[in-house]
């Protein structure tokens, strides 16, 4: 079985994961965490100044989306190439949650870049009517953000199981994708259900940096060991026959 595994195992894609990953985490924290926080205020009218006057910003952040999720489609074969062995049924499932996640970030683009088009072009509508329509999307691509979130939970329950099924990984790491993926599960359900929990606020705090180091390590570990991985468990391998 081992054996197996390392045959399959591919370096050179796990490589290319791992630098997907860190591209992913430093795309996506400008995105989806810096530019919201620079242009969504509490109220519509600042919120559209915000964004009128911060248009290179704003475009340089759906570039930046627009990047991520053609990070996320190519690391998402990547994964099921490189897990596929381990466990066909998990894989797959590893994969399709991980694509509805890409689709409801593809959506989520189209409502961040609606608002724009609104205040820039011209509409007809009254200012009313316009900052009516600004809010609604504005408020539907912070709450797309839980959605896709569900969808991440499960994918990383699924990597965090192939990660600790694999004979190349660390399975520390795998736990720590596992465990974490409650964070984005539970924060997706409560933001969605509009519960108001100060202890499930913790909890997802915590859950949250969990799998946020072990996502940076896990990427980081494809990106430097992983390319190691197959030639030292070979040689490991021989040893033991």
């Amino acid at each position: 079985m081992t054996l197996e595994t390392h045959h399959n195992w591919d370096p050179q894609a796990a490589r290319m994961a791992g630098a997907l990953y860190l591209l992913i985490a430093l795309f996506g924290g400008f995105s989806i965490g810096y530019v919201p926080m620079q242009i969504v205020a509490d109220d519509t009218a600042t919120t559209s100044a915000n964004l009128l006057d911060n248009q290179g910003l704003f475009k340089l952040g759906v570039f930046a989306d627009s990047a991520v999720i053609l990070f996320e489609l190519a690391i998402t074969a990547l994964i099921y190439h490189l897990f596929y062995q381990i466990g066909p049924k998990i894989a797959t499932v590893a994969l399709i949650a991980r694509a509805g996640m890409i689709t409801v970030m593809g959506i989520n683009i189209l409502l961040w870049i609606m608002p724009y088009i609104l205040l820039t072009k011209p509409s007809g509508l009254e200012t009313a009517q316009l900052y009516a329509f600004v809010q609604f999307c504005v408020d539907g691509h912070s709450m797309g953000v839980f959605v896709w979130q569900l969808f991440f939970g499960v994918h990383l329950l699924a990597l965090g199981w192939l990660v600790l099924q694999s004979q190349v990984v660390p399975h520390l790491l795998g736990r720590g994708l596992f465990v974490g993926a409650f964070g984005y599960l539970i924060e997706g359900f409560v933001n969605l259900t509009f519960l108001d929990l100060a202890l499930l606020d913790y909890t997802i705090i915590g859950l949250l940096i969990i799998v946020s180091i072990s996502e940076i390590s896990f990427g980081l570990w494809l990106l430097v060991r992983g390319g190691r991985a197959s030639a030292q468990r070979m040689h490991i391998s021989s040893v033991s026959a």
